[in-house]
């Protein structure tokens, strides 16, 4: 059995993104979501999510988006309910600890666990502006 290594560089996060994001988009409760709600095209979204996720674990500062302008996009076109956040913990977490073990691997669950508790909060009663800001 190979012995799993913990979360080191940019390679491991594209390996787990890639991989998250291919069982999420396949799976049976959240999979609409990407592929029918929000139409991600995978090749475009994927590298804005390397981005993200390194700059959580890292601190790159290379992450420039506006995340919750996109999941209010989202939510109101579909809601996103409790049952679907607690599904993206659980496939994103399998999906690191299938692959790796330490103390960033247990931080990228960490952020993720904050993301699923929060995003709720601030989805209730959001409105967008009618143009976005510049």
């Amino acid at each position: 059995m190979k012995q799993k290594r913990d979360i080191e560089n940019r390679d491991d996060i594209v390996y787990m993104v890639s991989t998250f994001y291919r069982k999420a988009t396949q799976d049976p409760l959240i999979g609409f979501f990407f592929t029918d709600v929000a139409a991600i095209d995978l090749e475009e979204h994927l590298p804005v999510m390397y981005n993200f996720w390194e700059n959580l674990l890292f601190q790159t500062g290379n992450y420039h988006g506006g995340m919750m302008y996109k999941h209010i996009l989202l939510h109101q076109q579909e809601p996103l309910r409790s049952q679907h956040f607690a599904r993206w913990f659980e496939l994103f977490s399998q999906t690191i600890d299938a692959s790796f073990a330490g103390p960033r691997a247990e931080e990228a669950k960490r952020r993720a666990r904050t993301v699923i508790q929060t995003m709720p909060l601030k989805l209730q009663g959001a409105s967008l502006p009618l143009t976005w800001p510049r």
